[in-house]
């Protein structure tokens, strides 16, 4: 699969609903909860439209649809499907809820159980972080030239990949010499086992720095190379890590497993992932 003009449909998809998110997000933020109890906005319902009607829309013969917001596809239905968009139309939901801007719009593609393509987007700050197979990884800080990306410019893709490319930084940028080791960790979901291990890397490097991030945006500074490692040492889904796993491999790094040291794989029966490390450097966690 050329994968060109499917990416151009994720970044419009992602931009578009970026902007309704910051609409929701100007206003009172009126909150649901869902049965595990994880919180709901007019956002998240939004983005989730407005993302499946373009990538439906947008193709003679769509790929199936897998979202947080419409996850509840028959395991037997879904796992015949060869490729498939998996999205996360508002992830960070909770940093949404607390206004700090740390939260993100993620779309990815999946083939055979791996990410393929990936578009982050963080609409407060208007940056999209995109990658594919065979592309590489990109930064976009001004997504100016992505409101131009209509149905029509799509179809014909008339070097639209090419200026948006030309726009952007490939990743990893370079990083300062003489930096501590960085560690990235959840703002919102901190554990003892995320403790245990930048304990345990403060023991093997002289100087050890840890970050708080929202959302999908750890991946990214790691993909950045603004950090080292990112340890998720806590459940996750999915469409948390998919557009992020891409992001990070296409610019060099791994997104493992933390028992078998191997990817993340996608389209299981249980959606939810196993505990994982992002790194730029093959960090595994011993037993």
């Amino acid at each position: 699969m050329r994968y060109e003009k499917y990416l151009l449909m994720a970044l419009a998809a992602s931009k578009i609903a970026g902007n309704a998110i910051l609409d929701v997000y100007e206003q009172k933020i009126d909150v649901e909860y869902k049965k595990d109890q994880s919180p709901l906005t007019l956002a998240d319902k939004r983005s989730h439209e407005i993302i499946t009607k373009i990538l439906t829309a947008r193709a003679e013969n769509p790929l199936p649809v897998l979202s947080e917001e419409g996850k509840n596809i028959a395991y037997e239905e879904r796992k015949k499907w060869e490729y498939f968009w998996l999205t996360d139309p508002l992830d960070g939901t909770k940093e949404f809820i607390k206004r700090n801007g740390e939260f993100t719009v993620n779309i990815a593609i999946i083939h055979k159980n791996a990410p393929v393509l990936g578009v982050i987007y963080v609409p407060v700050k208007d940056v999209c972080y995109f990658a594919a197979e065979g592309l590489g990884s990109y930064k976009l800080d001004n997504c100016e030239v992505l409101d131009r990306l209509s149905e029509k410019a799509i179809s014909e893709n008339a070097g639209l990949m090419d200026e948006i490319i030309s726009h952007s930084v490939i990743l990893p940028t370079d990083r300062i010499a003489g930096s501590p080791f960085t560690i990235v960790g959840s703002r919102s979901h901190s554990t003892n086992a995320v403790e245990d291990f930048v304990a345990d890397m403060k023991t093997r490097h002289e100087a050890v720095e840890f970050i708080s991030a929202g959302s999908s945006l750890k991946l990214c500074l790691v993909a950045e190379g603004k950090a080292d490692v990112y340890p998720r040492l806590a459940p996750t889904m999915e469409w948390d890590t998919a557009a992020g796993q891409v992001i990070v491999e296409q610019s060099g790094g791994n997104v493992l497993n933390a028992e078998t040291n191997k990817p993340l794989q996608y389209n299981k029966e249980n959606l939810l992932n196993p505990w994982f490390i992002v790194n730029r450097r093959n960090h595994k966690i011993e037993n």
